[in-house]
């Protein structure tokens, strides 16, 4: 497996990032070395949460939490998956399978040793936590998640199916700006339980899976400024006609915020993990399918506490939490707390104080 590594150089000018790199080697199933990178922060002594991000994104996108949660007195553990942030990426897209991001995590689990711990996660850390539980469920005292789920669809419209992979596969390429257009129309359409040929979530995500992988040098920036932050949208368009003619590094109207986001990636072969992984996400009957059922029957018997807290705004999950309160019966459901796909980084200190609670709590 051929391996890539982000220079700490391209590190070094990030705003608000002033933490220790902890670093774990692992070996994958063929014998390649792994560097996973985490960030390790408050009292040594206190209640540990594990924080997991998802895509396009790292460990970068919990900087607005940490103060709330280490103030609480709560033990922080922020890692970057496998080609994301500062841990390593491997250069070839079919190295970045469901399976294999669960194994590189999980393998960095039991390498740290952690115990004890609630985890949280969001997106793609979601759908990698969560089967890590579900694998290693000593470890884990209390569970948490927000806009993700564990989807698990082996009943979907044959229809759809095909209409996917013509989708995925035609040569025709689209925008970015197109891409979010349809993508917003999964509104209050859940990955799990619509199984409508029309309306099926699949038709909408597609375009996300497709754009991601056509794209050879996705503006992954740009498309975490679009939700996370305010900006001229004159400014957007002009730093989006830089990036896309390869200048990105002298792109105006590049905010603290895009920088972050594109800095683990010095040039597009980089980018190789956020490209491939939307394409893994099961929202069709794929070879993770059994995985899935198996982790899913782990939470319906589990009498881990279980707290499901949902932005209720997010186009992308709005209505997966029903799906995530099936699966685990013994759920608590919080209240929406809005802002968006991203709400680690919009609303902070209201995630944080939920999550505080229920470290902190008895339940």
């Amino acid at each position: 497996m051929k391996v890539l590594r982000t220079p700490d150089s391209c590190f070094k000018d990030l705003k608000e990032y002033p933490y220790k790199p902890v670093y774990t080697n692992i070996k994958t199933t063929d014998g390649t070395e792994l560097r996973i990178h985490h960030i390790d922060e408050g009292p040594k002594d206190g209640p540990i949460l594990l924080a997991m991000h998802g895509q396009p994104v790292w460990s970068y996108l919990y900087i607005r939490m940490l103060p709330y949660l280490t103030k609480a007195g709560i033990r922080v553990i922020a890692p970057d998956l496998v080609g994301y942030g500062k841990s390593d990426k491997p250069a070839a897209r079919e190295d970045y399978s469901y399976q294999n991001q669960v194994d590189w995590m999980g393998a960095w689990l039991k390498e740290n040793d952690f115990n004890n711990l609630t985890f949280f996660g969001q997106d793609w850390g979601g759908l990698i936590g969560l089967r890590m539980v579900a694998a290693d469920p000593d470890r884990f005292i209390k569970v948490a998640v927000g806009n993700t789920g564990l989807p698990y669809n082996p009943d979907v419209d044959q229809e759809v199916i095909d209409k996917v992979h013509a989708f995925r596969a035609s040569k025709k390429k689209y925008s970015i700006f197109k891409m979010g257009e349809e993508v917003s129309k999964m509104d209050k359409k859940s990955l799990s339980l619509d199984k409508s040929v029309r309306t099926h979530p699949a038709l909408k995500f597609m375009w996300w899976q497709k754009w991601t992988w056509d794209t050879v040098d996705p503006a992954f920036g740009l498309v975490n400024s679009l939700q996370m932050e305010r900006g001229s949208q004159i400014g957007r368009f002009i730093y989006y006609l830089f990036q896309r003619m390869g200048l990105e590094k002298i792109a105006p109207f590049k905010t603290d915020l895009i920088k972050a986001y594109e800095a683990p990636f010095p040039n597009p072969s980089y980018k190789m993990g956020p490209r491939a992984m939307p394409s893994q996400v099961p929202i069709i009957p794929d070879k993770s399918l059994e995985a899935q059922r198996v982790a899913r029957e782990f939470f319906k018997t589990s009498n881990k506490p279980f707290l499901s807290v949902f932005a209720g705004n997010d186009p992308v999950t709005n209505g997966i939490e029903k799906d995530v309160l099936r699966m685990a019966p013994n759920a608590i459901s919080s209240e929406k707390i809005g802002g968006g796909h991203f709400f680690q980084w919009t609303k902070p200190e209201k995630l944080s104080n939920i999550l505080i609670k229920f470290i902190k709590g008895s339940k």
